[in-house]
């Protein structure tokens, strides 16, 4: 049988990026539009000002969140890229066991 264990190119395809950025630009903006009130009985100007700024700060996450996945992206090395992920990026290969620590246990050699 074969390790179907994602690579770390696979995690990191663009599109997928650039998804969850406009996903996160979409829920940002709808949040705003329903805190100010869009959905209820209002005047055509405040129905304006509530899109206005909601794109705004839809603009903004989208932009932020593409921002700080890319430069999260940047911890993980370059070399690493086509090995197989079992484990998370910033823990230590030395600790197999990190529940051990914890729990008073010694971790087993």
């Amino acid at each position: 049988m074969t390790d179907d264990k994602p690579t770390r190119r696979d995690l990191m395809k663009p599109v997928q990026l650039l998804g969850l950025a406009f996903g996160a630009a979409v829920f940002a903006g709808v949040v705003t539009l329903v805190s100010m009130g869009f959905f209820q009985i209002t005047t055509p100007a405040q129905h304006q000002a509530a899109i206005t700024l909601a794109l705004i700060i839809a603009g903004v996450s989208f932009i932020a969140v593409l921002l700080i996945v890319a430069l999260l992206l940047l911890a993980v090395d370059p070399a690493q890229i086509t090995k197989t992920v079992d484990r998370g990026v910033l823990i230590d290969k030395d600790d197999e066991d990190p529940d051990a620590e914890a729990s008073g246990h010694e971790p087993k050699n």
